[in-house]
């Protein structure tokens, strides 16, 4: 049996599940299909199980695209004070933590069960677990053959994610359904991700695994630099940590990262200082402006050097070590994967995209929305609110009535 919609939404995560709720709203005829056993896993695991649902400051600046532009107009339209209204509204409380992130103060379950309220409310209806088996486009709209039987509607959004996470459902179908419709797609890679060095080049660090400090990390040049002020985290394969997951959306294969161990410290100028008035080993002045493990680790392959008193080290020795840790420049041979990425960098080409509608400007009546889309955020909530405005834009832009042409930017 065929059954008529408005518009069919494939992938219940975050961008489907709200611009599920806001089409049916306006009164939209919905169905919403998702693969996956769970109702929005990903949100459920993120935040560490709270949820970092948007960030207050929210800028175009916090997201990578070979086209940054596109993002301005959807996140102009649907703020993060539109999404904390709606919290609001579902009486879900919340708390902000450092740098405008804000997080669930129970538990991420509240957002999924906010948004299938918000679906019911819009008399949405659902399907999952159901496959999608084939698309076809049809005169006025398209097809699409399920697990659950044949179904047509005007106007399709592919909200379907990224690769990352795959043992939670993550797969490329939103990728291959752009091609068949003529999309380019942007190369994919793992973003938020921690990197990882060559075995025996890393051997020296591994017994730093756990450690976490303060840092200052840049990559890249131009408009594709990154450059991030927050901690690392040393592990038994490489780094991770907030600055690493940062600046892993802006580093390239073979690129070298420069890292400042020591941030907000003139470390040569301090050691040189202590050499007019101490008489400790530089090991232990050393501990004193950087954690003790890391300047055991440090100074290791120099033992001669770390047992010498401060007034037996000469200035050019200080300065130049002082330089090491405050540049300290190393080239990471890959990152963790998919497996341990929380977003997908890359995605559908926004060039072909409407960034008022998020409607295809090659196939009439075919959107789509968050992660599928080239449009990656930093970490902190930014890719949660890029989910929301991006839902809001596509469900504003759907109508009751069949799609006839794509809407222009």
């Amino acid at each position: 049996m065929k059954l008529d919609f408005d518009a069919v939404i494939i992938g219940a995560g975050a961008a489907g599940l709200h611009c599920a709720g806001m089409a049916g709203q306006r009164g939209l005829r919905v169905l919403l299909i998702d693969h996956a056993q769970k109702l929005a896993e990903k949100i459920r695991i993120s935040g560490g199980g709270r949820c970092n649902f948007t960030n207050r400051y929210t800028e175009p600046s916090n997201f990578v695209s070979a086209n940054p532009d596109f993002c301005r107009s959807a996140l102009a339209r649907y703020t993060p004070q539109d999404f904390i209204a709606l919290l609001q509204q579902h009486r879900i409380a919340w708390h902000e933590k450092h740098k405008g992130q804000l997080f669930c103060d129970d538990s991420s379950d509240d957002i999924i069960t906010m948004l299938a309220r918000e679906c019911d409310q819009g008399r949405v209806t659902r399907w999952q677990p159901c496959a999608v088996e084939a698309v076809r486009s049809t005169d006025g709209g398209y097809e699409l053959d399920t697990a659950r039987g044949t179904v047509r509607c005007a106007q399709l959004v592919i909200a379907t994610g990224g690769l990352s996470i795959p043992k939670i459902g993550a797969t490329d179908f939103g990728y291959r359904l752009a091609r068949q419709f003529g999309h380019k797609v942007k190369e994919t890679r793992p973003a938020l991700v921690p990197l990882t060095f060559d075995a025996a080049a890393w051997a020296p660090f591994v017994a730093l695994a756990g450690l976490s400090l303060p840092v200052t990390v840049q990559t890249g040049s131009g408009k594709a630099r990154g450059e991030f002020h927050e901690d690392l985290l040393f592990t038994h394969r490489g780094l991770s940590g907030p600055a690493i997951l940062q600046i892993s959306s802006f580093w390239q294969p073979g690129s070298p990262l420069c890292v400042d161990l020591a941030p907000g410290v003139h470390l040569a100028a301090s050691l040189l200082q202590a050499k007019t008035d101490s008489r400790r080993k530089l090991v232990n002045e050393l501990a004193e402006l950087i954690p003790r493990r890391l300047a055991d680790a440090w100074l290791a392959p120099a033992p001669e050097l770390a047992e010498r008193t401060l007034p037996e080290q000469r200035d050019r020795d200080l300065t130049q070590l002082a330089q090491r840790l405050q540049a300290w420049a190393l080239t990471p041979n890959g990152t963790e994967g998919y497996r341990k990425a929380e977003v997908t960098a890359g995605g559908v080409d926004t060039r072909e995209l409407s960034s008022q509608t998020m409607e295809s400007r090659r196939v009439a009546g075919l959107y789509f929305i968050g992660e599928v889309v080239d449009v990656t955020g930093w970490l902190g909530g930014y890719n949660f609110q890029w989910a929301w405005a991006s839902a809001a834009a596509c469900a504003r832009a759907m109508t009751t009535a069949p799609a006839t042409s794509a809407h222009a930017a």
